[in-house]
């Protein structure tokens, strides 16, 4: 009974709402989820919400003007969750006032600068800005807390992250502009993207010993190298490169994926001894359009060296 007098979650997804005046908002909201609606104004019953922790605005018409109000609202100063992704914002909002903010999505608008991150609060351990039109890295290095930093199909084309981002898990940077790798020693990071970019080399990950996940399709790679560190690496994706052969993988004992499709690579001769540590944990292998694939017995000989193989190229082995 407590429980329906006091509703703390309300989920508006769909209801293609232009505003919420028919809509009751208890103070008792810890989460407003406003996703896919036509909103283009903030309800003046929202900065009043004194418990609200998540919100969502996730594909809505919410422009940089129309959030303003948020930014001065003490009595929602404790939200650790605020989402708007997919909306008509040019910069990126002002939300100083939220002090344990722990996730920030802007992505889907049309920003052109980070510029304004320096206000958002420490605390972030999530911030995702993909699909905007941002061209630097910037106002970033406070952000001790980081583990999940996302700025895929942007205009960057320097990688500059600072090396005080101990904490960064997962770093998702595909289809930007982006030529050589800096990573400065992130030593906890587990999972990389940047697919899409505009790479001649893999050197630059070595001291990244903790990674697990590297996806690197569709660059200009002409070698495997400065990989024989990632001793952690599960997954490999260097689909659509230039490589004509499989190196400096032979002792990542971990390695379960491995795409290598789409290169030229010319032959099976050497893959046993290539991936040698790896040959019982393969779980799948894609090297289709590549010439090695026109191979006699090609399926069958990649069985023999994989025992354990369960996939190669599109087809799956029970």
């Amino acid at each position: 009974m407590s429980e329906e007098a006091s509703p703390t979650l309300l989920d508006l997804t769909s209801y293609q709402l232009h505003d919420l005046e028919s809509v009751e908002l208890p103070l008792s909201l810890t989460e407003l989820d406003l996703t896919t609606n036509r909103l283009s104004a903030l309800d003046p019953r929202i900065p009043q919400l004194p418990n609200l922790k998540k919100l969502s605005f996730r594909q809505n018409l919410i422009t940089d003007a129309a959030i303003e109000p948020l930014s001065s609202s003490h009595l929602i100063s404790h939200l650790e969750e605020l989402v708007l992704r997919d909306n008509k914002l040019k910069k990126i909002p002002d939300v100083a006032i939220f002090k344990k903010l722990l996730v920030l999505d802007v992505s889907f608008n049309e920003i052109s600068s980070l510029n304004g991150l320096s206000k958002v609060s420490s605390t972030l351990r999530e911030l995702y800005v993909s699909k905007n039109d941002v061209t630097k890295m910037e106002e970033i290095e406070h952000f001790h807390e980081l583990q999940i930093l996302e700025l895929g199909s942007n205009r960057l084309r320097v990688m500059e992250l600072p090396e005080n981002m101990k904490n960064l898990q997962e770093l998702w940077l595909g289809r930007n502009r982006i030529r050589t790798v800096n990573l400065c020693g992130l030593k906890c990071i587990k999972k990389i993207s940047l697919q899409s970019n505009r790479l001649t080399s893999m050197n630059g990950f070595q001291g990244c010993v903790a990674l697990e996940e590297l996806y690197l399709s569709h660059n200009g790679i002409a070698k495997m190298e400065g990989l024989s560190t990632l001793v952690n690496l599960r997954v490999l994706d260097v689909s659509a490169n230039r490589l004509t052969e499989i190196n400096d993988i032979e002792n990542l004992t971990k390695l379960e994926d491995l795409w290598l499709n789409d290169n030229n690579i010319a032959s099976l001769e050497g893959l046993a001894e290539a991936i040698a540590g790896a040959r019982e944990k393969l779980t799948t292998i894609y090297l289709e359009r590549n010439p090695c694939a026109q191979s006699p017995n090609y399926t069958s000989t990649l069985r023999h060296i994989f025992p354990n193989i369960e996939q190669i190229d599109s087809e799956v082995y029970a």
